[in-house]
């Protein structure tokens, strides 16, 4: 039994339920995954179920705690620490119960954290462990987002729509999880999103409402999405008339657009930290340019 995790009381029995888990981080370009994984925990009514204990994973220097005032009060203050927190959700129209995990990239003791999330699908009795990721790749936001990934059941991954990643290289805590879920006999997939790279430092609802989409077909359930496909198509709105107003952008997004991906092409799906082949021609400057122009179409923007 893992000393890091903790089960709440109260959960009762499961129906083999499918744990997703997604890390910010290398794995979470634009912050899709992420983004879809809340998004999931919070479409059907949920609870706290576990959590992973930070002090043995996280180097506190570098992803810090922060300070608040607790519920209902303006003068006593708590700490909250980067742990790694799961929802229980259990709907009606379900045959399988819903645990959600967000955590940040833990820096230590990979195996050890693994441990941790197998233990819980363990003792939950998971039908399958689901990590959602994204990556940066040469892809025109004009395109209906690309997702990649794979399982080593086949049959799981044709259900995804996947095709199996050949891909060879570094690793996040994505792919060691996976790879340490199939040593223990425990099903896992991996489900992850095209970003365009000239676009990768704002969050893209577009990514993440292709995650979230998938996931919901991979349950063969349908939900309400309605908030986040107009976030999506407000984030196109605004891509699309930075890009109509510079020239060199919307050539080099025309360029994009006539690559022919190449299925037979290793996915690159661990390579979620790695830069494009090709660099932005005009220079790193219209990224930023591009990126300031969405945040200031927030509706919080000042």
């Amino acid at each position: 039994m893992s000393e890091y995790l903790t089960l709440h009381e109260g959960a009762g029995e499961l129906r083999r339920p499918l744990v997703i888990m997604a890390f910010s981080g290398w794995n979470d370009a634009a912050e899709s995954a992420t983004t879809a994984a809340r998004y999931l925990s919070q479409l059907w009514s949920s609870r706290p179920f576990a959590s992973i204990d930070p002090e043995e994973f996280y180097h506190f220097g570098l992803s810090r705690p922060y300070v608040r005032f607790k519920p209902g009060s303006r003068t006593e203050r708590e700490i909250v620490w980067p742990a790694t927190e799961f929802s229980l959700a259990q709907p009606d129209g379900l045959p399988h119960d819903i645990v959600v995990g967000v955590a940040i990239e833990p820096h230590l003791k990979w195996r050890t954290y693994c441990g941790a999330v197998l233990e819980l699908a363990r003792r939950c009795r998971a039908s399958l462990v689901l990590t959602l990721g994204a990556l940066l790749a040469e892809v025109p936001h004009t395109r209906p987002v690309r997702l990649v990934g794979g399982s080593y059941d086949p049959e799981l991954s044709a259900r995804l729509g996947l095709r199996p990643t050949r891909y060879e290289g570094p690793t996040g805590i994505v792919g060691v999880l996976n790879t340490l879920c199939r040593e223990a006999g425990v099903p896992t997939a991996s489900l992850w999103a095209n970003v365009p790279h000239y676009v990768s430092g704002i969050e893209n609802p577009r990514a993440a409402l292709a995650l979230v989409r998938r996931v919901l077909t991979l349950l063969n359930t349908e939900a309400d999405l309605s908030d986040l496909r107009e976030a999506a198509e407000q984030f196109d709105q605004n891509l699309g008339a930075i890009v109509a107003q510079n020239a060199k952008i919307s050539e080099y997004v025309r360029k994009l657009e006539g690559k022919v991906p190449d299925e037979d092409e290793p996915d690159a799906t661990e390579a979620a930290g790695e830069k494009p082949k090709d660099e932005l021609p005009p220079s790193a400057d219209l990224v930023a340019e591009i990126e300031q122009f969405l945040r200031q179409q927030r509706p919080d923007s000042s």
